[in-house]
């Protein structure tokens, strides 16, 4: 039988042996024990808890986050690829000229003590006016711990950002130019000729895109007054929706790529997304070059320069810039320009 002790019991133990009970201590009796509420956190009974009923875990455990950064795609830039990119002047430039010069003359009847007849040159200095801009990264200490848990490198990031932000700005104006300035695109320079009216192309057929082709094709013969040929060196610039066109096929399955290739050797396509607006569609065919002279160039006066970095209370923020002088034309009558459509049939 177990032992049960009485409240005298523990002072006779207290006293005579040393056996030291904390303050207050009393004997457990049966009456006591039918008290569940004594000395207990929770009772033990099934379907009753002091807790939020709860069946898992937090879902930081169970998450699972990819190391592979995912980037958002951009538009691409493609007039540098298109014609290729040079630098003329630097960021103090407030101008830059351009000599053309001319060659003219005439003619006299011959005689042995006639002087008649000239020959001389005529020079001219069109001018295009840089455009300079910039960004700003700005990193603080606690976003790029904050990222650092993340496993991203903030820093980084910021400036793949400052690049791509620039660049964008930059191809942008190889189009359109800088509004306000003598700064001008491809296809709003002054200079270009106007353009020949195209048909829809999303409605004509094979043989249909084919001879509206040909129309921009004749429109740059005129223009140059024969001096190019269908095996001259040309690039034409269309939108991406444009180009969709060329899966067409002729009557005898030949499909457009097919027969652009077959009749224009030496003639190759950019797409550029920006050709395409909600008011129609450009395209335009440019010979590369003639007697070694470029048609036309994607100009830059700095291509990203770096400032200093500067530390701040808290952080660091360092300022990149870029400038532009546009497309630089030098030979209009080589641009041949069409505004077209490729909307679907009502």
């Amino acid at each position: 039988m177990p032992l049960e002790l009485t409240q005298s019991d523990i002072a006779v133990l207290n006293k005579e042996h040393g056996v030291i009970f904390g303050r207050g201590a009393q004997v457990l009796t049966d009456a006591k024990k039918a008290n569940l509420a004594m000395a207990m956190d929770a009772e033990l009974v099934p379907g009753s808890l002091v807790t939020n009923p709860n069946g898992g875990f937090p879902a930081l455990f169970t998450t699972w986050v990819d190391p592979n950064l995912i980037e958002v795609l951009v538009s691409p830039m493609k007039m540098g690829e298109a014609f290729g990119e040079v630098k003329k002047g630097n960021w103090t430039s407030s101008l830059v000229q351009f000599p053309v010069i001319e060659s003219v003359g005439e003619t006299s009847t011959y005689g042995d003590f006639n002087d008649n007849g000239m020959s001389g040159v005529n020079v001219q200095y069109p001018s295009r006016q840089p455009y300079h801009y910039q960004t700003v990264i700005r990193v603080g200490e606690y976003e790029q711990e904050m990222a650092g848990e993340a496993r991203i490198d903030w820093s980084s990031r910021k400036q793949i950002s400052a690049a791509l932000t620039l660049n964008k700005f930059q191809n942008h104006s190889y189009i359109y130019g800088i509004d306000g300035l003598a700064n001008y695109g491809m296809i709003n320079d002054p200079s270009l000729l106007p353009a020949v009216t195209g048909g829809n192309w999303e409605t004509l057929v094979a043989e249909g895109i084919f001879n509206d082709f040909g129309k921009l094709f004749k429109k740059l013969i005129s223009q140059t007054e024969g001096l190019v040929d269908n095996e001259t060196t040309m690039t034409c610039l269309l939108s991406p929706l444009m180009k969709a066109q060329f899966t067409k096929t002729n009557q005898f399955g030949l499909n457009l790529g097919a027969l652009f290739k077959e009749h224009y050797p030496n003639l190759r396509f950019v797409t550029i997304p920006e050709y395409s607006t909600p008011t129609g569609e450009t395209i335009q065919l440019i010979v590369d070059e003639y007697e070694g002279q470029k048609t036309v160039e994607m100009s830059f006066t700095e291509k990203m320069r770096t400032h200093p970095l500067i530390q701040d209370m808290s952080g660091f923020k360092q300022k990149r810039s870029q400038g532009t002088l546009g497309a630089i034309l030098y030979r209009p009558a080589f641009v041949a320009t069409m505004d077209a459509t490729s909307t679907p049939a009502p």
